[in-house]
């Protein structure tokens, strides 16, 4: 049996043949086992930790970061590649033997990586050329391969043409991100943000501000508000070079951008099948530059670095809480870590980087110190 991925926006089943009999015992205690060792992976892992930015008492607001940088593999994909590994696994799509091969800017395929040494199936990353090294070093420890492209947009092509040409399993994050998870619960990253604000002053969030790569936690965040009857939003943070932004405010699905994202793993130049707009609250772009400024300002204030995808988050629920101190809201903010910032030392906290990129923190950096000390977001 071979398996390619259906298309990029086809979010069909991938194509097979059969040259593996689904009967066979063998089989079938592969993939009992391979099923065990991947559900053990949760069971094994502590929940990740919910972290409480200093902001004055008496404003009232509470913000919180979800720490997803404590996965195994250290950021936010370890929920996903775990899904998607199920997933792949249920559905007789990740096979003995055969590689799993995922389009990828880094830490999805950091993760995967590891879920596929777990199961003994050999992995391939393809990604872009200008991938961060620390993250390429990482899929590598995890026993996997990088292939590179220069040109980010033929990620999905080459994808599925090597997954024909091997025989393997085009696992496309892009398009089963928001499917693979179980988004009514199973501990999925909803559901343990409001298990652990169970005990906080304002234990159902106003706002949960998340990042878009594939688009899939955005998904399961607001389909599990529904789903409960909470009465929380769900805004989406997007850098620039980035579609999601336009293609959510113009309701076009189609919207393209012709530029890399700066900011590695979210923002992507076409509007993805896993991003779902309809249950997207709201929306803000993000320069850049402030996204670099607001991860500088967290290791500042709590002392952890993170990557640019959290300083994207962390800029816009900083300007949701100034919204709520303005109108004497009280209620909580949550935002996530998406990862850690020793995999960017070499560019968001890096001054020769930014001079490099023309990009300018400066005015951000100001503006998160002026808010946390007057509780007013400056005007500009």
């Amino acid at each position: 049996m071979s398996a390619t991925g259906a298309g990029p926006h086809a979010g069909g089943a991938p194509l097979v043949t059969a040259d593996v009999d689904r009967s066979d015992p063998a089989y079938r205690g592969w993939l009992k086992e391979a099923v065990r060792a991947v559900r053990a992976d949760a069971n094994r892992s502590a929940d990740t930790h919910l972290l409480r930015f200093p902001l004055p008492a008496h404003w009232g607001v509470d913000l919180y970061l979800k720490d997803e940088s404590t996965h195994p593999t250290g950021s936010l994909k370890h929920r996903l590649a775990r899904s998607l590994f199920l997933h792949g696994l249920c559905n007789g799509w990740v096979r003995p033997g055969r590689p799993v091969i995922e389009a990828s800017s880094g830490s999805t395929a950091v993760s995967e990586a590891y879920f596929a040494q777990l199961i003994d199936v050999p992995f391939i990353a393809v990604m872009p050329r200008a991938t961060s090294r620390e993250k390429t070093r990482l899929i590598e420890f995890h026993g996997g391969r990088c292939h590179f492209v220069d040109d980010a947009h033929s990620m999905y092509r080459v994808a599925a043409e090597l997954a024909v040409h091997t025989g393997g399993h085009y696992m496309d994050q892009f398009a089963y991100a928001e499917r693979a998870t179980d988004w009514r619960g199973n501990n999925n990253i909803a559901e343990s943000v409001y298990e652990q604000l169970r005990r906080e002053r304002h234990p159902e969030p106003a706002w949960i501000v998340a990042t878009a790569g594939t688009g899939g936690t955005s998904a399961t965040i607001a389909r599990y508000i529904r789903y409960m009857g909470h009465d929380t939003l769900v805004c989406v943070a997007d850098p620039e070079n980035s579609c999601f932004f336009e293609g959510w405010t113009r309701d076009d699905p189609h919207a393209t951008c012709g530029h890399r994202s700066r900011i590695e793993g979210i923002g992507r130049p076409r509007m993805e099948p896993s991003f779902l707009p309809q249950v997207v609250d709201r929306m803000m772009r993000v320069p850049d530059a402030a996204s670099v400024a607001a991860v500088r300002a967290l290791e500042r204030r709590i002392g952890r670095r993170a990557g640019g995808s959290t300083g994207t988050g962390l800029w816009s629920a900083l300007k949701i809480v100034a919204e709520m101190v303005a109108r004497g809201r009280a209620g909580s903010v949550v935002t996530l870590i998406c990862d850690p910032g020793e995999r960017y030392l070499d560019t968001y906290y890096s001054d020769a980087w930014l001079a490099e990129q023309g990009l300018d923190i400066a005015p951000y950096a100001a503006a998160i110190d002026s808010l946390l000390a007057t509780g007013v977001w400056p005007e500009g």
